[in-house]
């Protein structure tokens, strides 16, 4: 592989979409999708490389490369793209422990969630590594703790706020690191690690991107919390119509069903069941230039109908994404990951675990997700693996066969000895922080502290939780066992004083660790 040391770049000049919305066909002489280039072009570096390989042109000044394309990356015979192993990461936003069907959910149907549990392994376990939305897709895309990347909280739409902050290109994701392999990658849905042109997922490894990079947006008028026109086709704002979660499954099938001769990577991120709560009949809740919303989508019955047709569509959005990965014949050799970003809010259900997004009582992370490829992961299986979805990325590198998890100091670990061999990884620790509560794993003990006050009983409220607090200051500082007790009722510090001590004394190594040479982000819009 070659390899061009320098400083960070910015690409420029990706190819345009056409008016249906499609992304003109590109020169196949070589599995990197390049065309011919014998002249000198300017690269700074592998990543800047790729990128001018494949769609053109690099803007940079620092190192001359004459090359021929297909003779630096030689094409992919069709034995070759067989035997390698494809990637869907499906990740939705806000959906709840308790949603889903094959996690005891009733009150809507689910059936290709459920279908993928009855062809794959479900985790009991598995979190997310943020309690809220751009933490986690921070940890996700780069397999770090995101306090590592200087988003350990939300990057927000609103100008007065951290708007400005972002995924930094220093930082190396998933994609990148398959593109480097030769995979054709695509982003579809949901960014949130960066507004600005200049985090956009084009420069963070994807080939392809239509989506949205705020929060969330209106799901028919693609309008962000901030009043902000917010739909991307490559790094250009890009009219569309359609109802956000249609838009997201049509192009990840499209993209498969054009890149399924090569191997590739599609990360799928969907804005349901994420507020505004709207369902594909509901009516336009932003307006253009108007933060304001135009009407209560957050009223109790209005958002619990909604709510449930929004898990509908994105569960038929699943199964319209498996059905073209059968179609077009890549099925058994196509690695799926389904997962949450955080817990439930709302009209969700976080099942029989107490708290909900935002929080770091377990039902602010403990997510639904469910790991799936044919031949390799035993279907219908279950595991009480303890995982993160910091995990994620070593698990596709692995899957992979890409041999470069160790030199990028990666916090989570390969799951592949669990998913294919059923073993169980011991001896981990886990970590989360959200402002000033923080909590720790360690097997099957949990310590918390400032996990927050007790959450009122709402008509949004997780039900059936009768809390026994046996001291005052349980809010201050918790232990559980979460064997017996994932409920989080049992507060244990006082029959374990020296674990407590311990645990203790774990987060405040892992603070001083990843807060060591973390990223820094700019104090002002660049």
């Amino acid at each position: 592989m070659l390899r061009i040391q320098g400083s960070k770049h910015t690409c420029q000049n990706q190819p345009e979409l056409n008016s249906s919305g499609h992304q003109p066909p590109l020169p196949t002489t070589c599995a990197w999708w390049t065309p011919l280039f014998e002249f000198p072009v300017v690269f700074p570096d592998a990543k800047c490389l790729t990128q001018a390989l494949r769609f053109g042109t690099c803007r940079s000044t620092s190192v001359i490369v004459s090359a021929v394309v297909c003779l630096l990356f030689p094409p992919f015979d069709a034995a070759d793209a067989a035997d390698r192993t494809n990637f869907v990461i499906i990740m939705v936003d806000d959906m709840g422990y308790g949603d889903a069907g094959c996690y005891g959910g009733t009150a809507f149907p689910t059936p290709n969630i459920d279908r993928l549990a009855v062809e794959g392994m479900r985790f009991t376990d598995f979190h997310s590594s943020g309690c809220v939305c751009s933490p986690t897709r921070a940890g996700l895309l780069t397999g770090r703790y995101q306090q590592r990347a200087g988003i350990p909280g939300v990057v927000y739409a609103a100008f007065n706020r951290n708007r400005h902050h972002g995924l930094q290109l220093q930082e190396t994701t998933f994609a990148e690191v398959l593109n480097d392999a030769g995979y054709a990658t695509a982003a579809f849905g949901k960014w949130h690690v960066g507004y600005e042109e200049q985090y956009n997922p084009i420069h963070q490894g994807f080939d392809r991107y239509v989506g949205y990079v705020s929060g969330n947006v209106d799901f028919h008028t693609h309008i962000d919390g901030a009043g902000v026109f917010d739909w991307w086709h490559q790094n250009n704002l890009t009219k569309e119509s359609g109802y956000t979660t249609h838009l997201i499954t049509k192009h990840a099938c499209d993209f498969i069903s054009r890149q399924h001769d090569k191997p590739f990577c599609v990360y799928i991120a969907h804005e349901a069941p994420h507020d505004p709560y709207q369902g594909p009949h509901d009516k336009p809740v932003r307006r253009l230039g108007e933060p304001k919303q135009l009407y209560d989508h957050h009223e109790p019955e209005h958002a619990k109908r909604a709510y449930a047709e929004m898990m509908i569509e994105m569960d038929k959005g699943v199964g319209e994404v498996l059905d073209t990965l059968k179609r077009t014949g890549v099925d058994n050799r196509t690695f799926v990951m389904f997962f949450s970003d955080n817990g439930a809010t709302g009209p969700g259900s976080c099942g029989d675990l107490y708290g909900m997004k935002g929080t770091l009582w377990e039902g602010g992370h403990r997510v639904p997700a469910i790991a799936r490829c044919p031949g390799r992961i035993k279907a219908a299986s279950v595991t009480d693996q303890l995982a993160l979805t910091i995990d994620v990325m070593p698990t596709v590198l692995d899957f992979a066969e890409v041999s470069s998890t160790a030199t990028l100091k990666l916090d989570g670990i390969s799951l592949v000895p669990v998913l294919t061999d059923d073993k169980t990884i011991a001896g981990r620790q886990l970590f989360w922080q959200y402002g000033d509560a923080v909590s720790v794993r360690d097997g099957k003990w949990k310590l918390i502290i400032n996990g927050g006050k007790k959450l009122k009983q709402t008509a949004f409220a997780i039900p059936n939780i009768n809390w026994k607090c046996p001291d005052d200051n349980r809010h201050e500082l918790a232990l559980f066992d979460m064997a017996t007790d994932r409920s989080e009722q049992t507060n244990l510090i006082h029959r374990f004083p020296d674990r407590v001590a311990t645990m203790r004394e774990a987060i405040a190594q892992w603070q001083r660790d990843v807060s060591a040479n973390a990223t820094t982000q700019p104090e002002k819009s660049q």
